[in-house]
């Protein structure tokens, strides 16, 4: 059918596409998805509205239905604090309406993303980071095959406690050449031990992890790692930093993750951006693929410009010779972590960082009976082992509650970010007995 909006959709035009190609149908690039998850009749879709008043209505009536309660979820996305001038400073619209963030003239933009990246490196002690990417998912991979090109190898030891929705992007992103290899997961809920040849690209290691343990062997692993000819990546969360050592302090070579929780809302399920992070030593940072931002002297005396630095590594001058290719950014977000980095200042990321443990460990003591891997440091996240963590959290949304996110038939994961007070952990702890009295 052709489509008024959609160019090339035209009949004899897919069908010269399709030929030139080499392939019967469009159902052909789709073969790598299971035939099950792939929808093979038109969308479900109610009839057109055709008046604005009855959009509006529409809508109400939808937004009727959200209900206020109280939350515990996290697993990726997370509920914290987004002081009001975050919302302030990225909805302008010099920033706001740029399509990738890349106005045709630049209204500071450049230079907000220089100073974005600027305290990132300051929290991470890297040199050099990146514009970001989609998102920490897309961060992790990228850094993977970063390790990967640097080393020439195309093998990874990837810990077992990492997200599973992470670890199925991880490998659709680096199949078909790069192999991941799991490691264990000990008693403890840190990486278990592992052992390492020349056949390695790298260790992949996120603290905390998916159980918010904080992993305790970073030296360790970076020793193992160099000794080896591999790297050591670390996927970190950034407002983890202002209580707990960066990558770079115990030998990481790349340091990447999520940025969510710098200033943006959980937005039901986004936003997010992904940052890489490496020292400045070129043939290593000749492997970002994405864009990178810093600031040098212009004609004018005193006067200093922002913008692309090494810009020839990146797609966008090599092309389809390019290492990755690199698309839309999510330079806004960065620059609203920018702006959260601004107004929180170190202190303000310590005080952060020490509310976040103090009240990790309280709702921990509260559920204490329950708590996995209790003798380790956990930061905002926990894990309990219960008898049906369906039915806990079933039994805790009727009492308007989000108890955590449901890990597998016995193990419920929860979140305690600084905007929980003690009287919620109560009320969490307290509910969670009754429902499962």
């Amino acid at each position: 059918m052709t489509h008024p909006y959609i160019p090339n959709a035209e009949p004899r035009v897919r069908a010269e596409m399709l030929a030139e190609l080499g392939v019967e149908s469009v159902e052909e690039f789709y073969a790598d998805i299971p035939a099950a998850l792939r929808l093979d009749r038109p969308l479900d879709l109610p009839e057109p509205l055709v008046a604005e008043y009855e959009l509006v209505q529409h809508m109400r009536g939808l937004f009727a239905k959200n209900t206020e309660a109280l939350s515990f979820l996290g697993h990726g996305t997370y509920p914290h604090y987004v002081p009001a001038v975050c919302d302030e400073v990225n909805s302008r619209s010099e920033f706001l309406t740029a399509y990738a963030g890349e106005p045709y003239e630049d209204h500071g933009r450049f230079q907000a993303l220089f100073e974005y990246v600027s305290m990132m490196g300051e929290l991470l002690e890297m040199d050099v980071v990146n514009v970001p990417t989609y998102d920490g998912f897309q961060a992790s991979g990228t850094a993977i095959r970063m390790a990967a090109r640097y080393t020439g190898r195309s093998k990874v030891l990837v810990s077992g406690a990492v997200n599973r929705d992470k670890m199925s992007k991880l490998r659709d992103f680096l199949a078909p050449d790069i192999t991941i290899e799991l490691a264990p997961v000990a008693a403890n809920g840190e990486i278990g031990e592992i052992t390492l040849d020349e056949s390695y690209a790298a260790i992949y290691l996120e603290t905390p992890n998916v159980y918010g343990v904080v992993e305790t062997r970073g030296r360790e692993l970076a020793d193992l790692a160099h000794a080896h000819g591999a790297l050591l990546v670390v996927g970190a969360d950034p407002i983890s930093l202002g209580v707990l050592a960066p990558p770079a302090a115990y030998g990481a070579d790349i340091a990447c993750g999520d940025i969510q929780p710098l200033g943006m809302h959980q937005f039901y399920g986004g936003g997010h951006a992904g940052y890489i992070a490496t020292q400045d030593h070129e043939p290593l940072v000749a492997e970002f693929p994405s864009r990178l931002f810093g600031i040098a002297p212009t004609a004018v005396e005193g006067e200093y410009g922002f913008g692309d630095v090494f810009y020839d590594r990146t797609s966008f001058a090599l092309r389809e010779e390019g290492k990755e290719w690199v698309g839309t950014a999510a330079a806004l977000w960065g620059i609203t972590a920018g702006v959260y980095l601004a107004l929180m200042g170190p202190e303000g990321m310590r005080e952060l960082g020490e509310t976040i443990l103090a009240r990790t460990r309280y709702a921990m003591d509260a559920l204490a009976p329950l708590v996995k891997h209790a003798d380790a440091i956990h930061f905002r996240e926990f894990a309990l082992d219960v008898p049906d963590a369906a039915a806990l959290l079933a039994g805790l949304r009727a009492k308007g509650i989000f108890g955590g996110v449901q890990l597998d038939e016995r193990t419920v994961l929860v979140c305690v970010t600084e905007r929980h007070s003690i009287a919620d952990i109560d009320r969490l702890a307290a509910a969670v007995k009754e429902v499962l009295a």
